[in-house]
């Protein structure tokens, strides 16, 4: 049932929107990428820790680089159209080739928080996610503490379907997330009112 594409699984071609970009990151990225993700609030509800250094953003850029080249689950970079800087991440986390299914995540520059960013980048993930591979299941999952993750989600056609107790041990604690998904059926039924 589960099948790549002609260029692989995770070929992460890019994709566009009104106002962004989605493109594989590149190592002249690493400025921006230490920009937005030196951030505390940014990286409050994310597995990774604030970066300290541009020497980690580079170190990251080589990380998706090489998940690029062994067509392994990587992130795209969002680029705002408007700057022309990378200011975000949005990618797969993780997928079950038995299954079908995939998992997304994302990270966003705080100076772009609640202006539909991320809802814009996420949608375009989804349908091309449903449209370019064969994916019957896509998940996303955030922590309780940050609701704003799930309306994004929701305004995107996920639905929630429950709280997965101390799932993650993120910033040295046990966090609850609440778990979301999209699956094919309900991007095609929603396509047909389009």
């Amino acid at each position: 049932m589960f099948t790549p594409n002609a260029y692989g699984l995770f070929a992460m071609p890019t994709l566009e929107t009104e106002r962004l970009i989605l493109r594989r990151i590149a190592m002249r990225d690493a400025k921006d990428i230490f920009a937005y993700s030196q951030d505390p609030e940014v990286a409050r509800h994310v597995l990774w820790a604030a970066q300290k250094s541009i020497g980690e953003a580079r170190d990251y850029c080589r990380f998706m680089m090489r998940r690029y080249r062994n067509d392994e689950p990587s992130s795209w970079g969002i680029i705002e159209k408007r700057t022309d800087r990378l200011v975000g991440t949005i990618g797969y986390m993780d997928y079950s080739e038995d299954n079908a299914t995939v998992e997304v995540g994302y990270s966003l520059a705080r100076w772009l928080w609640n202006g539909g960013y991320m809802t814009e980048a996420l949608s375009r993930v989804i349908a091309y996610t449903f449209e370019a591979m064969d994916i019957n299941r896509i998940e996303a999952q955030h922590e309780l503490t940050n609701p704003s993750s799930g309306r994004v989600m929701e305004k995107c056609g996920m639905r929630r379907e429950g709280v997965l107790r101390q799932r993650l041990y993120n910033k040295g604690k046990f966090v609850d997330v609440a778990l979301y998904a999209v699956l094919r059926e309900d991007y095609e039924g929603n396509r047909r009112y389009d």
